[in-house]
C-alpha cells in the first residue's frame, strides 16, 4: 500500500505532547472548540471546573473533564501513553503491533491491544464519501484454507466484500466489510453505504448482484477473466490487504476493526498533514468503549 501522507514527526509530537496536563488541554480545545453542550442538561453555558481543564455546566453544575465521553474515558494508564498509540498507529505507514507498542510504551500487551482497539473503532468509515464516479466490487475470504470448501462458502474463514473506487492514476478510494454471506440483501447493503445509486459500478457474474440493479442503474456484470484479469487493480489491493493483515495481525479475529484500520489509512494516504489530528478528533467524537464489550463489537 502507497503511503504519501505526512504527519506529525516523532520529535514534533514528544515536544506537543510532554505531559499529561498537555494531552488534557489538547483534549480539552479538541472537544469544546465549536462551543459547549452540557452532558446532563444540554446547557449551553459553562465555567472552568475543579478539575484541570475540565467544563462545569452553569446550570446543572455537572463536571466534565477533556477525557468523559470520548474513547478516552477512563483509560486506566498514563494519558500521554494513551496519546503515543494513537500517533503510532495513525502515523506509520503499516500500522504497528500491540507487542511493538508495548516495547515502546514500557506497557502490558494486553493493555496496548485493547487500547488499539478503541483506537480502530474510531477509524470506522464515517458513510458520508459514497463513490460517485467509477466503482468495482468483489468479494473474498480471508483465512486459511478449509479442506472440502469451496467458493464463497466458508466455516472458519471470514467472507469481506470490498469496493473502490477507479480513477485515471489509480485506485483512490477503498471500502471493505465482512458480511455474512454472499446475497444480494448482504452486498447491496455495503454498495447502499459506499457507493452512489447513479456511479458507474462493474462486478463478476455473481447473480448476488443482479437484483442490486434496481438500485445501482449504471451496474455492469462482466467476467472476472482468467485469473481476475478483468479486475487487476481491485485483486492487487486485495492482494496487499491479506498480505498486510497476515504480516501485521495473523489472524481473522476481530476481523472488520483491522479492515477499519487499513482502509483509513488507504483513504488518507494523500493527506500531507494532520491524519493524528483528525483520528484524534474521531476518538474525541465518539462513544466511550469499554474493554468487556470490544469482543462483541465490530
Amino acid at each position: 500500500m502507497e503511503q504519501k501522507f505526512k504527519s506529525l514527526s516523532l520529535f514534533e509530537f514528544q515536544e506537543k505532547f510532554s505531559s499529561n496536563d498537555d494531552c488534557k488541554k489538547y483534549l480539552a480545545e479538541l472537544k469544546w472548540k465549536d462551543g459547549y453542550v452540557c452532558k446532563k442538561c444540554g446547557y449551553t453555558k459553562s465555567c472552568e471546573g475543579h478539575i484541570p481543564f475540565s467544563r462545569q455546566c452553569n446550570s446543572c453544575h455537572y463536571v466534565e473533564s477533556p477525557t468523559a465521553n470520548t474513547l478516552f474515558h477512563k483509560v486506566k494508564f498514563d494519558l500521554l501513553k494513551a496519546f503515543y498509540i494513537v500517533y503510532f498507529v495513525s502515523t506509520n505507514k503499516k500500522g504497528i503491533t500491540s507487542t511493538e507498542l508495548s516495547r515502546k510504551l514500557d506497557l502490558r500487551q494486553k493493555t496496548c491491544w485493547a487500547f488499539k482497539r478503541k483506537v480502530m473503532k474510531a477509524m470506522k468509515s464515517s458513510g458520508d464519501y459514497p463513490i460517485e464516479e467509477n466503482a468495482e466490487i468483489d468479494e473474498t475470504v480471508f483465512g486459511g484454507q478449509e479442506e472440502g470448501v469451496r467458493g464463497r462458502k466458508n466455516v472458519n474463514k471470514k467472507l469481506v466484500v470490498i469496493g473502490i473506487e477507479k480513477k485515471i492514476k489509480g485506485v483512490s478510494r477503498l471500502y471493505a466489510r465482512e458480511i455474512p454471506n454472499a446475497s444480494s440483501s448482504s452486498l447491496g447493503d455495503f454498495m447502499k453505504d459506499h457507493i452512489s445509486p447513479l456511479a458507474h459500478v462493474i462486478t463478476d457474474k455473481w447473480v448476488g448482484y443482479k437484483p442490486l440493479k434496481k438500485h445501482f442503474i449504471n451496474l455492469e456484470q462482466i467476467p472476472s477473466g482468467k485469473k481476475g484479469g478483468n479486475f487487476k487493480e481491485l485483486h492487487r489491493v486485495i492482494m496487499n490487504l491479506k498480505a498486510w493483515l497476515r504480516g501485521v495481525h495473523h489472524h481473522v479475529r476481530d476481523l472488520q476493526d483491522y479492515l477499519n484500520e487499513y482502509c483509513y489509512r488507504f483513504n488518507r494516504s494523500h493527506m500531507k498533514e494532520g491524519i493524528f489530528d483528525n483520528l484524534m478528533l474521531r476518538m474525541v467524537k465518539a462513544e466511550p468503549c469499554y474493554i468487556k464489550n470490544l469482543s462483541n463489537s465490530s
